[in-house]
């Protein structure tokens, strides 16, 4: 039986009556997004029309899944919240504190021993507060999410980027901040804008070499990094129900890449049997009682153009396979120009590493395909040019494919079994030779590819393709290799092709597993006692911020002004840094160390307005806050893009960073900033970042009249005594301004509890 099945079944029972009243509000035919929107009011029964990217909407998720490094600072906090349990299903998955290095079982051993007390103290918050816990070692968050609590038609939030990867079981799922997510463990409710809709229409049928991962990265292409921001993607058509389940879950998964809210896709056969082969055959019947709510009307899909936003169409009987990068994963190139376009950018040709798996490309469907080509090379005499290494999705994934033979064909071709974890996907990676930065290529099936991303290395190039197409890459050992025209020399000397990928939807014999790795909490755990010794240099209990005192902000001087893309990584580091993800003090000295400075083009080198010296980022900003000066944060475009980590909104707020004055946000670090009770504001007038100088100073001289709608007047003084006063936007509601006015989120929850 599926964990939480009387939740699920209680969702189906209300669906319909409040789909029904929905579609009498607005008087049309309703999308799935809206479907399940609608059907998630904080209110229940729908009672007005919602305003697609105006309107702020109050909704109650049906649960709340964490990972480790994130699930850190979010358990702190939900700590000080004071509640005795959480209000909703949660769980907490350890996948991103294990290091890749030798292989699976060396790996996890070094994982424990160095992360025991994080693990532990996770372990026993979990127990206390009746949240599902995941062992290390159990899997991927996003991977043990869909085979075991993804459901079509539910609403969830996680601490996590992609959680949107639950859409590929229909599910609308976001990625939130730690903030968000203690409001739902609180019981209380969760705030999103009502999304634009974005349509994607996939005609045709995959075949040969084209993989679902394909189309995200085609869309990735189209709509650019920051084209998706404060939109749900809903895909249909008959290349969507023709599709399988964890393909779906892969196109969903990078939505994140686009800056999409979530994506998601109607309920058909291939996730009713998705759902059957994963233990959850009640889920399915259930789900099927209630199936028409749990897709678009049927006018919907016949005619998208008068119900979405945008519509982008895609062909995938004559999709190319994609390889995006590098630094960037929306740089989309079909293989048959990867030749042309390495060249004329100097792109190296060898490639180094091919990396498979992560929670965007773990499935046995994935795996199976994969190890279609891998067997090839003794098939075909061949050798692997590249080193490959594999990170199964969850141990169930992992037991499966040894058990069918998998295993045993990537260790025949020299690949390295990592262990069940995000591994280099996130930085994770302890890669031979990275100190030295070399220029070189890698492949993988990840979904991101920043600079400095997988192994701390900015001259790495990583480029994103498809599991199949990373297998044949590697395989070939060069960057240009076309496997759809392409030969290769085998050890006789012959000119050989790889014959197209293979593989099963779902394990023909079934899953697997011996141990899941799960642990359930004490019915009850108020005789729990949760530990964190004031010594340590992992985890440190949280101090509220201090509210604001309701005057203007003045004399506040500028710290940084980032120049470019300034991601959550730019802003907070992950690789090495995540073993301070509980430590906020400890964590704050990576702040901004990323980030590219505006009037020297470096980093981790700004201006000290005191000393006028240069120093590290955080040195400056903790040489300001001794002083108690404000100071101010100014960024470009798409400010934020990246991990949902929070971290990257609570270490300026901790060291005293009062604003944060950009050309636009991602949709997760604005609200985060919001939450922490810090102030983040767009300019009225884009060109005015050009007005900034290195050594001003900003007054707020209208802060006091803080108002929903009201623009705010700011006084740039330059170090020659001239002035310019330029107009700043926000999106705060009346809500938002009470988090700002108390100093955080937080510090309403723990005042009203």
């Amino acid at each position: 039986m599926a964990f939480d099945i009387e939740m699920i079944k209680k969702v189906y029972e209300t669906m319909p009556e409040r789909v029904d009243r929905a579609r009498e509000l607005v008087g049309h035919p309703l999308t799935l997004t809206e479907k399940i929107l609608y059907a998630h009011l904080w209110e229940k029964t729908p009672n007005k029309i919602l305003n697609r990217g105006k309107d702020y909407v109050d909704f109650a998720p049906d649960r709340v899944a964490c990972q480790d490094a994130t699930a850190q600072m979010a358990l702190l906090q939900f700590m000080h919240a004071k509640k005795p349990k959480v209000a909703v299903p949660t769980t907490v998955h350890c996948d991103h504190l294990i290091q890749a290095k030798v292989g699976a079982e060396k790996d996890l051993k070094n994982a424990k021993s160095q992360s025991n007390e994080v693990f532990d103290f996770l372990s026993s918050v979990s127990d206390k507060y009746g949240i599902g816990f995941w062992k290390p070692g159990a899997g991927i968050i996003h991977q043990v999410v869909l085979e075991n609590y993804a459901f079509p038609g539910g609403m969830m939030i996680g601490t996590d980027s992609h959680t949107v990867n639950a859409g590929g079981l229909g599910m609308i799922a976001i990625g939130v901040g730690g903030a968000d997510a203690v409001d739902v463990m609180s019981g209380m409710a969760w705030e999103l804008k009502f999304p634009r809709l974005i349509g994607v229409k996939l005609t045709g049928k995959l075949s040969g070499w084209t993989a679902p991962k394909d189309v995200i990265l085609k869309v990735a292409g189209i709509l650019t990094v920051k084209g998706g921001t404060g939109a749900v993607i809903e895909y249909f058509g008959e290349g969507a129900t023709a599709m399988s389940c964890t393909g779906k879950g892969t196109i969903c998964n990078m939505g994140a890449e686009v800056g999409a809210t979530t994506s998601t896709f109607g309920y058909d056969d291939s996730m009713s049997r998705y759902l059957r082969a994963t233990g959850r055959t009640d889920v399915a019947e259930a789900a099927d009682k209630v199936a028409e709510y749990l897709t678009a009307d049927k006018e919907v899909y016949a005619n998208p153009e008068k119900y979405f936003d945008q519509v982008i169409e895609i062909d995938l009987s004559s999709l190319e396979p994609h390889l995006n990068g590098p630094f960037t994963p929306d740089l989309a190139t079909p293989i048959s120009k990867m030749k042309e376009e390495a060249a004329k950018n100097d792109w190296p040709l060898k490639i180094e590493y091919g990396l498979i798996g992560s929670c965007t490309n773990s499935s046995y469907e994935d795996i199976s395909r994969a190890a279609s080509l891998a067997k090839q090379v003794h098939d075909k005499k061949l050798k692997a040019k590249s080193n490959i290494a594999i990170n199964p999705g969850s141990e169930q994934i992992r037991y499966t494919i040894e058990r069918d033979g998998f295993v045993d064909i990537f260790e025949k071709v020299g690949a390295t079994i990592f262990a069940n974890a995000c591994g280099p996907c996130i930085g994770m990676w302890d890669r031979a030779d990275a100190e030295l930065q070399l220029r070189n290529t890698i492949v993988h099936s990840f979904n991101r590819n920043f600079s400095k991303r997988a192994d701390g290395n900015p001259n790495t190039l990583a480029f994103v393709g498809s599991p199949e197409l990373v297998t044949a890459l590697a395989i070939a050992g060069d960057l240009s290799f076309n496997p759809l025209t392409d030969t290769l020399i085998n050890e006789d000397g012959e000119e050989v092709m790889l014959d197209e990928p293979t593989g099963h939807e779902l394990p023909p014999n079934g899953f697997d597993v011996e141990d899941a790795g799960f642990q359930a909490p004490s019915e009850d755990g108020s005789g729990v006692q949760v530990v964190v010794s004031p010594t340590s240099e992992r985890l440190q209990l949280l101090e509220p911020f201090t509210p604001w005192n309701n005057e203007n902000l003045l004399n506040v001087k500028l710290l940084i002004k980032a120049q470019g893309k300034c991601t959550t990584d730019h802003i907070s580091m992950a690789g090495p840094w995540l073993r301070f993800r509980g430590h906020l003090d400890n964590i704050s000295n990576n702040m901004l160390i990323g980030a590219v400075n505006e009037f020297n083009g470096k980093t981790n080198s700004v201006k000290n307005q005191i000393t006028g010296e240069y120093d590290t980022v955080p040195g400056v900003q903790r040489a300001y806050k001794a002083a108690n000066i404000p100071t101010i944060v100014v960024g470009d475009h798409n400010y934020g893009e990246g991990s949902s980590r929070e971290h990257a909104a609570m270490e300026p707020r901790f060291l005293g960073v009062k604003v944060v004055l950009v050309k636009s946000f991602a949709r997760i670090h604005e609200t985060n900033l919001k939450k922490q009770g810090m102030l983040g504001l767009t300019f009225a007038n884009e060109e005015d970042y050009n007005l900034i100088q290195e050594d001003d100073t900003f007054n707020f001289i209208d802060l006091a009249q803080f108002a929903e709608g009201k623009q705010i007047t700011i006084e740039l003084v330059h170090k020659d005594g001239s002035k310019d006063t330029i107009m700043a936007n926000h999106t705060y509601n009346a809500g938002q301004i009470g988090w700002y006015v108390a100093g955080s989120a937080l510090n309403l929850i723990a005042a009203e509890s």
